[in-house]
């Protein structure tokens, strides 16, 4: 089993729901739930909008490798109504589900689809270094 801290995110509809049924998703096709963080409702970042984000962080242990955590990520993603992200878009748009792969037991990985660890998440954005602080003081 591996070690993977995951972020999720959501701004459209019920967003707090939006977020419960993810992780509801997530245990059922990826693994366990070892630690999540409080939901953090914030603003947008890196695009302007009026749909404030509920956000949250989660430690789990899958048994998937890095691009079939992703793929399975993707799924839940488009069969919660996403259509496109935004590497699709170019840029930012609101969005009804959001799940990144933060971290994966250490390791570096990079290629056209994937880049772990998630730098922005780790090193820029504060909301999210807000959640991964709680979430390691939870572990």
């Amino acid at each position: 089993m591996y070690n993977v801290v995951l972020l999720l995110g959501s701004n459209l509809g019920n967003a707090e729901n939006n977020i419960l049924s993810a992780l509801s998703e997530l245990e059922k096709r990826v693994g366990k739930i070892i630690k999540q963080t409080k939901i953090l409702r914030t603003l947008p970042v890196e695009y302007d909008s009026d749909n404030v984000f509920c956000n949250i962080a989660v430690s789990m242990q899958t048994a998937h490798s890095p691009i079939k955590l992703l793929d399975e990520i993707k799924k839940i993603e488009t069969e919660m109504g996403r259509i496109h992200d935004s590497k699709f878009f170019g840029e930012y748009r609101d969005r009804i589900i959001d799940i990144d792969i933060v971290t994966y037991e250490g390791l570096v990985f990079s290629c056209d689809r994937l880049e772990i660890p998630h730098y922005k998440h780790l090193y820029d954005r504060d909301f999210s270094r807000k959640l991964l602080d709680e979430l390691a003081s939870e572990i």
